[in-house]
């Protein structure tokens, strides 16, 4: 009888602060990443191939995500058919169950489909917390979830100015972190969108009203190292009064990394991945191949 092997793409979200990222972390490596608890999960399926869930969006230590993707492939013994996505989805959040992991949706797609490489776009949301004195002001329930500027007061018609210098099609090298890759990936990314609105929190509604919240929202089909993060710091020393509209559109002209203020990249636990958009057609459930 013949075995029967089924590729997955399948949705997730995370609360990054204690995982060393979302990539697989090194055994030797203390902090283990996301990717290791989810192929932990899928090994308890007792799968016949070695186990390896491909992630579309990498995201560092301490960066969230309420939904990244991955596929992987699953190989079962003959007789036994492909899983339900249904039944895929409920088994592996059982295994997940003792970490802050969550498969949120499953579907059944092509042998050769690529979560990373099929991906349309990605969006980033960077959450902000104004109108904090002291850092214990900071509500338990969005501790470590956005970036909370003490004593600040955002210029925001500025950082909106700001973020239409960085729509768009543009050379991207002074906004992006040196990395291993770096050399290998062209610097030139198009955002699609660049939006500041004001942010919604449970906490913020019911008890802490001198709070404001904002969300900065980032789409491109692919984002290069860390360069949301320093967006994202660029636009809120804008809204500060520490660097102008012209200076972004400077640091935009200049094409290189070092020319980045020391120190003004957002920090990571402010920042979600929110979404990871495929077509339509890539996501058809029950392939037959």
């Amino acid at each position: 009888m013949q075995q029967h092997s089924a590729r997955y793409l399948i949705f997730f979200q995370y609360i990054g602060s204690k995982y060393s990222g979302v990539m697989k972390a090194p055994s030797h490596q203390p902090v283990e990443g996301v990717q290791n608890h989810l192929e932990n999960a899928v090994r308890k399926l007792k799968p016949l191939n070695e186990v390896l869930v491909s992630i579309s969006s990498r995201t560092d230590t301490g960066v969230h995500a309420l939904s990244n993707s991955a596929h992987l492939d699953i190989v079962r013994k003959a007789g036994q058919t492909p899983f339900l996505e249904q039944v895929l989805m409920d088994a592996l959040n059982f295994f997940l169950k003792p970490e802050p992991i969550r498969i949120t949706r499953a579907y059944r797609v092509r042998s050769d489909f690529h979560a990373r490489y099929r991906a349309v776009s990605r969006t980033y949301v960077y959450r902000l917390a104004t109108g904090i004195r002291h850092h214990t002001e900071i509500p338990l329930t969005e501790k470590d979830l956005c970036w909370a500027l003490q004593n600040t007061v955002l210029n925001v018609d500025s950082i909106r100015e700001a973020g239409s210098v960085l729509s768009g099609t543009h050379d991207f090298s002074t906004f992006r972190a040196l990395s291993t890759d770096a050399p290998y990936r062209s610097p030139v990314k198009t955002l699609d969108l660049v939006q500041v609105q004001p942010g919604l929190s449970f906490s913020q509604r019911h008890f802490h009203r001198d709070i404001q919240f904002w969300e900065l929202t980032f789409k491109s089909r692919s984002f290069l190292y860390k360069q949301v993060r320093r967006m994202t710091g660029a636009l809120v020393a804008v809204g500060q009064g520490k660097l102008s509209v012209s200076q972004v559109q400077e640091l935009l002209a200049i094409c290189e990394s070092t020319a980045f203020p020391q120190n003004m990249a957002a920090p990571a636990h402010g920042l979600f991945l929110t979404n990871v958009e495929y077509d339509e057609s890539d996501l058809m459930t029950c392939v037959q191949e």
